[in-house]
């Protein structure tokens, strides 16, 4: 298996990863270096964004329209920034969407209600029912070993039903989740929301017709209802458009954090998670954990490579930081992982069964009944495109005092908040 001379990705990462032949970097990292070697003048990007915005504003007016433009969320710390930015920097007044997962932890909805209070701004939140979500989640662990297609379908979808209720053209996403991690598109192209990107990544190739087929009738389109994507017509009609701030600003999820912390009360959680050492991201729901552990299972990789490849990037922490980090994490079975399957009424036993034949065979092997990994990052020697590829260290260290509050360190544990939410790790779902 060929791994990023910088990061800690292996060829294999989802989506696709390109690792450069010639000097072994991965297109995640140089989409990542190409944010400060390009010349790109983020002033002029905020203006550009300005721009969008006040069209927006004037264009509401002109509709009789009292929100702007909406803005999905899940209450996390990119959901905090982006209304925090629209609305304290360009006065702007959106309508926030959310589309519960089911999974709901009491970190995620403590900082949901937060996001809301702080903002002063109006949420709509969708709740599936639950019989339906969990046939649905049932269906996709069968079908592509992935147990959150319905709640990743629905913020994909019902944002544009609303917009198109409402008759409000404009929705602001945060990052492009799949550029910053993987560098599947350029800086340089100012990429939008696609209706492609959101069947083929968010929604695994599925449309809901695609589910009742595969399904043969046993989950229907009464199941399937809140995924149904609005007509060309009626998009075309609405001229809804979604962009990403990330076109605009220097993309640091860890910055953002701080700054939401400093300015509007987010709250990272303050115990020691199963599956990375950063406290901050990915807190919203339990299902996250065990979302990760199939990306392991399936890849031979996880949460810990995603997040200390991020850290590799910023200069935060070394290769060799990175990789311990991965060999803590990455192959650990997360305590939340019976409660999912209680929910969804399988064993363990049943569960690993379905899992197993998606093992990717470049990295998995059998021997004797157990499964290991032919390779892994842990193998890895120094070489001169390694030393090469090394990104020039930052002040800022991962596990400096200044982030234990950030990040999880056993020599320097964070700081409890004095609020069980998110102090004490509860494994009970929150359905609402």
């Amino acid at each position: 298996m060929k791994y990023c001379s910088r990061c800690l990705y292996p060829e294999n990462a989802k989506p696709t990863i390109i690792i450069d032949e010639e000097d072994g970097i991965c297109s995640g990292c140089k989409y990542h270096e190409s944010r400060m070697k390009l010349e790109i003048n983020w002033e002029e990007r905020e203006k550009i964004l300005e721009n969008i915005l006040s069209e927006a504003k004037k264009m509401a007016q002109e509709r009789g329209n009292y929100y702007d433009c909406i803005i999905p969320v899940s209450g996390g710390k990119d959901s905090h920034f982006q209304v925090y930015i629209l609305k304290e920097r360009y006065g702007i007044n959106p309508l926030l969407v959310t589309f519960n997962h089911i999974y709901n932890s009491e970190a995620g909805m403590r900082n949901l209600e937060n996001l809301i209070e702080k903002s002063g701004c109006d949420l709509i939140r969708f709740t599936a029912n639950p019989h339906s979500a969990r046939k649905i989640s049932r269906f996709m662990l069968e079908t592509v070993g992935d147990l959150t297609w319905h709640y990743h379908a629905g913020i994909m979808t019902v944002p544009f039903r609303i917009a198109i209720e409402k008759n409000i053209p404009l929705i602001v996403w945060g990052e492009h989740g799949f550029a910053e991690l993987t560098g599947i598109v350029s800086l340089e192209d100012f990429v939008e929301f696609t209706k492609w990107k959101r069947r083929e990544h968010d929604m695994r190739g599925f449309e809901p017709h695609d589910v009742v087929k595969k399904s043969d009738g046993k989950i229907t389109m009464k199941d399937l209802c809140p995924y149904i994507y609005p007509t060309d017509e009626e998009i075309e009609r609405v001229g809804v458009r979604g962009i990403y701030l990330s076109n605009f600003f220097y993309w640091d999820a860890k910055r953002h954090a701080e700054l939401m912390i400093e300015k509007w009360d987010f709250s990272p959680v303050t115990y020691k998670r199963d599956r990375t050492f950063n406290l901050y991201a990915k807190i919203e729901d339990h299902a996250n954990d065990v979302h990760d552990y199939l990306k392991f299972l399936k890849f031979g990789y996880g949460r810990a490579t995603d997040d200390a490849s991020m850290e590799i990037r910023h200069g935060r922490m070394t290769k060799e930081e990175g990789i311990k980090m991965v060999k803590r994490y990455d192959p650990v079975e997360p305590s939340s992982l019976q409660t999912y399957l209680d929910f969804l009424g399988i064993t363990k036993d049943e569960f690993y069964r379905i899992i197993d034949p998606m093992r990717d065979e470049n990295i998995w092997r059998k021997n004797n009944g157990t499964w290991y990994r032919k390779d892994t990052i842990a193998n890895y020697v120094r070489t001169d495109a390694i030393e090469a590829a090394r990104v020039k260290q930052a002040g800022d260290r991962t596990f400096s005092e200044k982030n234990r509050n950030l990040y999880y360190n056993d020599r320097l544990p964070p700081l409890k908040k004095g609020d069980d939410r998110v102090d004490v790790r509860k494994l009970q779902f929150r359905i609402l």
